[in-house]
C-alpha cells in the first residue's frame, strides 16, 4: 500500500512539472461564511451555481506584488488574490469581450453586498432595449441581478473607472471573454475574495 501512495505520488508531481502548470496546494477551498441574506439568495440561484464544479484554489503564485493585491490575468481568465510565501488564491473569472476590455492598475475604492444595477451609458447605446432603466430605476440588489452578490468598484484617484470586479447570475459564462468590460465571478467566489478585501486593496488587470 506504501508502495502504490509513493507512486502516485511520484506520477502526480511529474505531471505537474509537465503540465506547464503551477502546482495545486489545495483545491476546492471550503465556501465562505454566508450571512442569512446571503443564504436566502442563493437558494433561489440559477441551477448551474451549485451543477458546476468549484475550482477555486490555493496555488503556487510567483510575483513582485505584495500578498493582499488582486491580480487578473485577462489570458487564461484567472482573478489571483496573492498571499504570503509565494502563494495565491485562484479563482476563474469572465472577463470583458474584445474591445471592451480594460487593463490598468487600480484600487478597491467602493464594497457593497447585493448591490443595485443600473445599465451604463454605453450599454445602453450598445443595446437600446436597456434604455427602458431610465425610466426603471436600477434593479434591486437581488440573486438575478447582473452584479450578483458582491460588487467591488476599481478606482483610479478619486476617479470611478467604471469598471468592477462582481458576481454572476450567469455562472456557466465564468471562463469566457463576454461581459461588456467587467471582471465577473461566481458568486460563491466574489463572496470569497469579498470577505478578503477592503477599500483601497490594489488591483492589477493586465
Amino acid at each position: 500500500m506504501r508502495a502504490k501512495a509513493v507512486v502516485i505520488g511520484v506520477a502526480l508531481a511529474i505531471a505537474a512539472l509537465t503540465s506547464g502548470c503551477q502546482q495545486v496546494l489545495q483545491s476546492g477551498l471550503p465556501d465562505p461564511q454566508l450571512t442569512e441574506r446571503d443564504k436566502k439568495m442563493m437558494a433561489l440561484a440559477e441551477p448551474d451555481e451549485w451543477r458546476i464544479p468549484t475550482v477555486r484554489k490555493l496555488v503556487e503564485y510567483h510575483t513582485a506584488e505584495k500578498p493582499g493585491t488582486i491580480i487578473v490575468d485577462t489570458g487564461p481568465r484567472n482573478l489571483y488574490y496573492v498571499m504570503p510565501g509565494n502563494k495565491a488564491i485562484e479563482y476563474r473569472v469572465a472577463t470583458g469581450a474584445e474591445a471592451y476590455g480594460w487593463t490598468g492598475r487600480a484600487a478597491v475604492g467602493a464594497m457593497k453586498e447585493w448591490p443595485t444595477w443600473m445599465p451604463t451609458a454605453s450599454i445602453m447605446e450598445r443595446w437600446p432595449e436597456f434604455k427602458a432603466y431610465i425610466a426603471h430605476g436600477p434593479l434591486e440588489g437581488r440573486w438575478d441581478n447582473p452584479l450578483g452578490a458582491r460588487a467591488l468598484y476599481l478606482f483610479q484617484g478619486n476617479r470611478d473607472t467604471l469598471y468592477r470586479i462582481h458576481g454572476t447570475n450567469e455562472p456557466s459564462e465564468i471562463g469566457q471573454a463576454v461581459s461588456s468590460g467587467c471582471i465577473r465571478m461566481r458568486d460563491m467566489d466574489v463572496i470569497d475574495l469579498y470577505n478578503r478585501v477592503h477599500i483601497g486593496t490594489p488591483v492589477v488587470v493586465k
